[in-house]
Order: structure tokens, then sequence, then C-alpha cells
């Protein structure tokens, strides 16, 4: 048996048939149960342990229908419309999930129903039962309240009046019953006979494209999944080249014989189609988990899912038969590095809109980085020179660092000399000053980096250059200004 603490009180939550047939009930305590029994094994529940293992039953059911959603702490809905026929119909359908599940341990009990609500109390009271369409009332009539799914203190109420199954809740006047027990009522028993629609809600969302695989032999072997990966990959491209679209993120889902799933994403930097680079991805990160993945006694379904597209840009041949794809090598090499080591493995630096130098860049995953759609223009050749920009350190620090500067030629000149990292550099050289703000929507009282900056171009002693701030004004009433180095330019 299986207890918990309910109020100040141990209570029986879950038992066995053994437990059933000793006449003990769920709900019962467990004072009064060991006073009747005292040899009796007792358990302590854990809620957490079994919502994980409802989870992976879920995962598991994936290779019946897409449309998979949990039902309270005990159970599953299985949305399978359009999908019996793929295993024989109806009845070998659930036939088969039931030996399954057997061969797995477990004890369930299934319906199966044109409504969710029919089907729910198919499964708990009228045992592996069809119900076929228009059969809901006839199944329902004779059924407890308990198959309407209502609240306790409800069916306490419609017992107390003397309705005591879900057919005499029918035959009885719908106004009355709406008035006095509440429209929740009327709406379950209308959601079970059909009369208004019921909504199953996935745990996960529905990939819009999915190939798979059945095996009659389970793999085990990580050369064989990748193989079938490229054999689901090459029908997976007819369907997205029908569609206009390449795959920018994949799903791998391993199905193994003892009802353990696996799932394998990855990410693609731009639409991907082709069999072969997909194969190679899903290669490096099968390689990188191939320690975290336990086979077991083999795989016996392999789906290929994507779980997002985007249109997929055709490139333009030469005579020579070779498109021009500026960039698709980079956008290679970047997905199989972060399908083996992860997505934050390889950044790359873009340009925000910011005046400060260590704002003006930021480093992003490579998937997220703007890409470029258009070519790029070629240069007009009467249009005027343009003016260089400044000239900016080959090394800009992420912080700028603090520096001591003793004395300068004047309040708003460069210093004579700087100390810096505790030690002491003379100037010979020096250019500025450029004056540099934040932008006019930061509050420069509030955001120290927003103030005013002066940047100079310091060489020293030694023919080595630095770049140097000045942080505020002389002759303010604010703090006397600071000094910081922000890069080097050799």
């Amino acid at each position: 048996m299986i207890s918990h603490r309910q109020g100040n009180a141990q209570r029986i939550a879950a038992l066995d048939e053994r437990a059933e047939a000793l006449n003990l009930k769920r709900g019962m305590g467990m004072a009064d149960a060991r006073a009747m029994h005292p040899s009796i094994d007792i358990v302590e529940a854990d809620p957490e342990a079994d919502r994980r293992l409802l989870e992976g039953l879920a995962d598991w059911c994936d290779r019946y229908t897409p449309l998979v959603a949990l039902d309270s702490s005990d159970g599953l809905f299985l949305d399978v419309t359009g999908c019996t026929h793929l295993f024989g119909g109806e009845r070998a359908m659930l036939d088969d999930i039931l030996s399954r599940f057997f061969h797995q341990g477990f004890d369930v009990r299934a319906g199966l129903a044109a409504t969710p609500g029919a089907a729910w109390a198919a499964a708990r009271f009228s045992g592996d039962r069809i119900v076929a369409g228009g059969g809901e009332e006839e199944l329902l009539a004779p059924l407890p309240l308990a198959a309407l799914r209502i609240e306790p203190a409800t069916r306490d109420s419609l017992e107390s009046v003397g309705l005591r199954t879900a057919g005499a809740v029918m035959a009885a006047p719908r106004a009355p019953l709406a008035r006095r027990f509440g429209a929740s009522l009327l709406l379950r028993l209308d959601q079970a006979l059909g009369r208004i629609d019921e909504a199953v809600s996935p745990r996960l969302p529905v990939a819009p494209l999915s190939v798979e695989r059945h095996l009659a032999e389970p793999v085990t072997l990580t050369e064989e999944i990748e193989r079938l990966v490229g054999m689901l990959a090459t029908t997976l491209k007819a369907d997205l080249e029908r569609r206009g679209e390449g795959a920018r993120t994949l799903a791998l889902l391993l199905f193994r014989v003892d009802g353990a799933v696996s799932r394998i994403a990855l990410g693609t930097s731009r639409p991907m189609r082709e069999p072969m680079l997909i194969q190679k991805l899903f290669h490096e990160r099968l390689t990188a988990l191939e320690q975290d993945i336990d086979a077991g006694y083999g795989f016996d379904l392999v789906r290929l899912s994507v779980l997002s597209a985007a249109a997929f840009d055709v490139q333009q041949a030469d005579l020579a038969g070779e498109a021009s794809d500026d960039g698709a090598d980079i956008s290679l090499f970047a997905d199989r590095i972060r399908a083996r080591l992860g997505d934050g493995a390889v950044l790359q630096p873009v340009a925000v809109e910011s005046h400060l130098p260590e704002r003006a860049v930021a480093t992003i995953p490579f998937t997220e980085a703007p890409r470029r759609t258009t070519p790029p223009k070629r240069p007009d050749r009467q249009a005027p020179r343009t003016i260089f920009p400044p000239e900016r350190p080959i090394r800009l620090f992420r912080a700028p660092e603090p520096i001591e500067v003793p004395a300068t030629e004047m309040p708003e000149g460069p210093p004579l000399n700087f100390r810096w990292r505790r030690a002491l550099y003379r100037v010979t050289r020096a250019e500025g000053p450029e004056r540099i703000a934040a932008e006019w929507w930061h509050d420069a009282s509030s955001d120290a980096a927003a103030s005013t900056r002066d940047y100079f171009r310091i060489e020293d002693a030694d023919g080595r250059r630095y770049w140097l701030y000045r942080q505020g004004l002389y002759g303010g009433s604010q703090a006397p200004p600071r000094w910081f180095m922000h890069g080097v330019f050799a």
C-alpha cells in the first residue's frame, strides 16, 4: 500500500489487488488498517516521482499519436483521430497499447470513445471498452456519478436527493439541475455526450512534419541510428521541398522497447533540408551524448521531426553548375560545433546602436544573429569618397580599467604620465580629445557610464599606444573627473 498525509492523519492513497482483498479501501486511516492487518507493507507516497513516471509514459505514448495530455496524477488522454488505421484499426491499436504496457509491468485500463469524457468513463468503470459513435449515453447510463468527472461535493448533493447514477441525472429536468447544482454538472454531462466539444491540450507542441520507421529488429549501435537518420531525412526532404521550407529545429526520438524515450534536438543557423547535412549534425550530437543514451535492449521506433521551419531560398547556379552561397560553410561548421558542444559554444558579435564603445557590440548565439537576405550592393564609382571613421584600438577591454593621472598640461588636455596596473608610463605623443557621450535617452545621473567622455590616443616612451578617456568635465558641480584605460592599439 501507499500512504500519504491528509490533514493530520496518515491515510491510504493507493493499494494493490491483494490489499483490496483484505477489505482495505482508499482513504482509510493507516491506524485502522494496521489494527486490521498488522503485517501489511506501507510505502510513503512520492508525488514528484509519480509525476516523472507519468510523463515518461506520456513520452512513450507518442508512438501512437503526438496529441498526448496528462489527466490528473494517474491518467493519460490520447487523441488518436486519424491514427488508428496505422495500427490495423481501433481494436488492434488498443490491444497493442495494453499488451506493451503489460510487458512493461503496468496494470492499465483503457477506453476508446468519440469524446474524452466517454473514454475516461469507459477506462475507469467499464474496463477495456470501445464505445461506438453515438453510444455515449448507453455507456454512461448505468455508471455511478463519479463517471461524470464532477466534484465530490456535487456528487454528495446529487446522492442526497436520490440521483445516484449518470442515467438518473440525464433523465432529470436540466433547468432545476442547473439552478441547484451549478452549470458545471451540465457542462460535464454535455462534454461526455458530445454535445459540447472538449479539447485535449497536448503536453508537447505538435511537430508540423514527422517521419518515422518501425523496426522489426531493435537497433542499439550509434552507426545504425545515424544510418536511419539519413534515410528519414531523405523522406523528409520531399515534404520540405513541397512546402518550400527548410528545417530550423529538428528532433530525433528514439523509442526503446522497454518504454523509455530519448529526445535529441538540435537547431540550425539557416534553413536546411539536405539529408547528408542533417546526418552530419546528428552524428556530432549523438557522439556528444553517446555516454548519456542507454540503448538497453534496443530501439524499435525512430522518428525524425521538424519542430520549426523557415522559407528556403534556392540559390541560382552559375554556368558551371555551382551555386554561390556565401557563409554556408561557416554556418555548417558552426552548427556542427553547436551540436557537439551546445548552443553557447559558438557566439557571433553584432553591432548595437550605442555610442559607448563597450555597448556597441554584443555577442549572441550564432543562430540568433541577423542574416543578410539580399546580396551586397556594388560600390558606385561616381560616389564621393567616404570619410574614414575614427581610429579604434585592436583590443578593447570588456570593462574600462581605472588609471591614476597625476598631472595634465591643461585641464582639458591629455595626461603627461599615468599609472596603470602598478606601473608608471610617460606620455610622449597624444591625439585628441574625441568626445563621446551616451544616447540622449540615458540618464547620466543614474548611470555613471553614461556621462561625457573625452578619449585620447596615447603613445608612451617605448612606442606602445593606448586608448584612454577622461570621464566627466572640470569645473562642474559633480565629482572630479576620473581617468580610465579602455584599450590598446598594439
